[in-house]
């Protein structure tokens, strides 16, 4: 349950900072436009040989119809937006849960 918060609050702080960064952009263009950057660009940028070898997988092992609609769908999100849904959803998961006291009388 306490690793599930640690992770949580890494995936919050992450979305943070990924949304500082995209916000920077944001005010350094001359347009004054928003840029959200997607997921799958930042994978790119780290690592784009694990990116490809994913896709073969998914789409050998799993089925080429989860990579296509699915997984482009996750991978175009803001990465600010995946990190900050996925850390609300572990913390929720790793919450300390109440002590129901139940009386059968």
């Amino acid at each position: 349950m306490m690793m599930l918060r640690v992770l949580g609050a890494w995936s919050l702080i992450l979305a943070m900072v990924i949304l500082t960064i995209d916000a920077t952009k944001s005010l350094a263009t001359s347009e004054g436009q928003w840029i959200a950057t997607p997921l799958g660009e930042h994978w790119f940028k780290l690592d784009a040989p694990s990116l490809n070898t994913a896709q073969a997988v998914i789409e050998r092992y799993v089925s080429p119809a989860l990579w296509d609609p699915v997984i482009l769908s996750i991978l175009q999100v803001p990465s600010w937006i995946f990190f900050g849904v996925l850390g609300l959803v572990l913390y929720w998961l790793g919450r300390k849960r109440r002590r129901i006291d139940v009386y059968d009388n």
